[in-house]
């Protein structure tokens, strides 16, 4: 029996041929799972901009963590690799602009719920040159501990967990719905960058919560904070963009009031018209991508603000309002940004449509000139032709006449009885209208044939 060919798409028992892409589009939901995590726990998550970095050199990059020095670069085509390390897991996801690396391993006990400021960087398994080196542009780092704690009185966790980072103000909210009721975590951060470059979060869960929650609980919290600043990237490109916007702005408006009174020639116009478009065009080009991007993130910063279910600790605000208090007047700005660039294309293109209104109607009108001149001078050279053709026939006839009289007096010296004088003055009404009538055929014969 000949085996299948690996290209070709599957054939089931009971089933048309798969689509090649089925396995691939059906095994997407299990593409990215959730890691599971065993409480306490420390979770080190780097994110950095994957822009020019192939897979290649971030397979090469696992390779130096201890055991992984044979680790194929097939391993990475799936976008996903979990790698189990003495005492840790690390795990590898590339996204479309960045690529995220977590360390999971045990939250060593000086770092435990109600510890000063725990200094979680020399405890860390993998060796921070590792960290420091991995290719790209570092967009997001973390350290997230995760931590048993009662949430019976969540207003007493406050105090420690501030006590935790450092005594700096914190935000917190429980999170979730546990199966008896109530929340299932509490989590609190201070959204500060320490000197190390890492930000720290706090998750506080029962003794009773399973390692599949806990792991759902740090993708969240840690792909809201991915997303959160990569939705903010397009912020600078929208702030940069404002005075090209408010110059293009007042140049189109000049250039509608004059086109409007008429102050400047349509050269000028258009030539000044096609620059600020093209102006337009570039930045379009420059930024369109990343204003698209932002509202994608954005999308997803408010779905994953939804997944956590947030309920409010008295006295504390909670994750979610302070950051959308401060995320949605900076996604605003980018999306009021997008939205002014579109409008100012749309308006130089009508202005430009206008002038080529005006300039078809010019065009038209000169057109109109031009074909009454060209008429005008066709009936002048009609007339001209009549006036040549009445001379040409008379010319004409005055040679046929003179012929006519020199061969009449070649007849009178051969013998004839004629006055050749006489006879040829009695011939000339018949040569006139025989010329005439000559060159009224050739007209004649001329217009049936162009007709």
């Amino acid at each position: 029996m000949t085996p299948p060919d690996p290209g070709t798409p599957p054939t089931h028992l009971a089933l048309p041929p798969d689509d090649a892409l089925r396995e691939v589009l059906h095994n997407e939901v299990h593409a990215r799972p959730s890691a599971r995590i065993r409480l306490p726990a420390l979770v080190v998550y780097v994110a950095v901009l994957n822009a020019g970095i192939g897979r290649d050199a971030e397979c090469a990059h696992l390779r130096r963590l201890p055991g992984q020095d044979a680790l194929p670069l097939d391993a990475l085509a799936g976008n996903f690799l979990r790698l189990r390390l003495g005492g840790c897991t690390v795990k590898w996801e590339r996204h479309t602009e960045f690529t995220r690396y977590s360390i999971v391993q045990p939250l060593p006990d000086s770092a435990a719920l109600g510890a000063a400021d725990p200094e979680l960087l020399p405890a860390v398994v993998v060796d921070p040159q590792w960290l420091r080196e991995i290719p790209g542009r570092t967009v997001a780092a973390i350290k997230l501990a995760m931590v048993h704690g009662d949430l019976a009185d969540p207003a007493a966790l406050v105090p420690l967990a501030q006590r935790w980072f450092g005594g700096r103000p914190v935000v917190a909210s429980l999170m979730g719905r546990a199966p008896g009721g109530g929340s299932h975590s509490c989590a609190v951060t201070d959204f500060q960058l320490r000197a190390s470059g890492y930000e720290r979060m706090l998750v506080i869960a029962p003794p009773d919560t399973t390692e599949t929650r806990a792991g759902r609980i740090s993708q969240r919290l840690l792909e809201l904070e991915t997303y959160r600043m990569m939705a903010l990237r397009g912020l600078p490109a929208a702030k940069s963009l404002a005075p090209m916007l408010g110059d293009a702005e007042a140049t189109l408006a000049s250039l509608t009031e004059q086109l409007e009174a008429g102050q400047a020639s349509d050269q000028e116009l258009l030539d000044r018209l096609v620059a600020l478009a093209g102006r337009l065009e570039r930045a379009t080009a420059a930024h369109d991508y990343r204003f698209a991007a932002t509202r994608a993130y954005s999308t997803l910063v408010a779905e994953r603000l939804a997944e956590l279910r947030e309920a409010a600790i008295p006295g504390t605000q909670t994750i979610g309002e302070f950051l959308q208090r401060r995320l949605n007047p900076a996604i605003a700005t980018v999306a009021a940004t997008a939205q002014r660039l579109a409008s100012l294309s749309q308006r130089v293109e009508r202005a430009s449509a206008l002038l080529r209104t005006r300039v078809d109607i010019a065009t038209e009108a000169q057109n109109q000139q031009l074909l009454a001149k060209l008429t005008r001078g066709q009936e002048l050279q009609l007339r001209l032709q009549t006036t040549v053709e009445g001379l040409s026939i008379a010319a004409i006839s005055y040679y046929v006449v003179s012929l006519m009289l020199y061969g009449a007096k070649a007849a009178k010296s051969a013998g004839l009885p004629l006055d050749p004088e006489i006879t040829v003055g009695a011939l000339i009404p018949l040569v006139l209208w025989g010329v005439w009538r000559t060159t009224r055929r050739i007209h004649e014969r001329l217009h049936s044939t162009g007709a």
